[in-house]
């Protein structure tokens, strides 16, 4: 249960303070009214995903709905940390919240047309950044929960995490810059690799020694082939730009 939630709630960490940066310049440049319609209409459309979704996996077979979010979650773990890892080596760069709020308050301001006009906008992008990093939770807590029927402690690790980053981003009322968002990426990437692993194992009949504690040794394993990466990506890197 606790990795369930521990990954939910990294994961989702992330994507909340992704959709925050453009909510809080929405509401910064354009009002608060439409960033809140705009969150509100998203926050409703992933309501009714989860409602629809969730109940039509009791009629998914175990071991077809293990192996499919297995392999999309290793897909998915997979991009993440390749990512994290070139951004560790310093072959990309780090990702920055502040530059993300600047471009994206840039970018409403730079618009012209009626204030109607540029409200209905602004709210097209708030519902647009909610939505899009919303369905990325949604989809990992299905994945990670679904597979032992730990739907609720994934989605309490969401949960918690929205609630966190909300009430920080309300109170200090600027993009969360001091984040450790490629470090966090970095440690998902690690977590849902070895569940996607584990779930895809489990749905071709494997029989994983310790059952869940398993799941220990396959994070240990991306963690560190994670870490070997960054060291050899990084020592290319310099090689190349010597």
């Amino acid at each position: 249960m606790f990795p369930a939630i521990s990954a939910t709630f990294l994961a989702s960490i992330v994507e909340v303070v992704e959709a925050f940066t453009i909510v809080l310049a929405v509401g910064t440049t354009r009002g608060w009214k439409p960033a809140i319609v705009g969150t509100a209409a998203a926050l409703g459309v992933l309501a009714l995903v989860v409602l629809i979704l969730g109940p039509t996996l009791q009629f998914i077979p175990i071991h077809y709905l293990q192996l499919f979010v297995g392999v999309l979650l290793l897909i998915f773990g997979m991009g993440w940390l390749r990512k994290a890892v070139l951004r560790s080596a310093g072959v990309l760069p780090m990702h920055d919240e502040t530059a993300a709020f600047a471009k994206e308050t840039a970018g409403l301001q730079s618009q012209s047309g009626a204030p109607k006009t540029l409200q209905w906008i602004a709210g097209i992008a708030a519902f647009k950044a909610v939505l899009l990093e919303g369905l990325e939770v949604v989809f990992i807590v299905i994945a990670i929960g679904a597979g032992k029927g730990l739907l609720w402690e994934a989605s309490l690790g969401a949960l918690a995490a929205c609630i966190l980053v909300l009430g920080v981003g309300a109170f200090i009322h600027k993009p969360l810059a001091r984040v450790p968002e490629n470090t966090l990426k970095f440690g998902v990437g690690v977590m849902l690799s070895a569940f996607g692993v584990f779930w895809a194992g489990e749905g071709l009949g494997v029989e994983w020694p310790g059952a869940d504690l398993m799941l220990i040794v396959l994070t240990a394993i991306f963690l560190v082939a994670g870490m070997l990466l960054v060291r050899i990506a990084g020592n290319n890197f310099r090689k190349v730009a010597a």
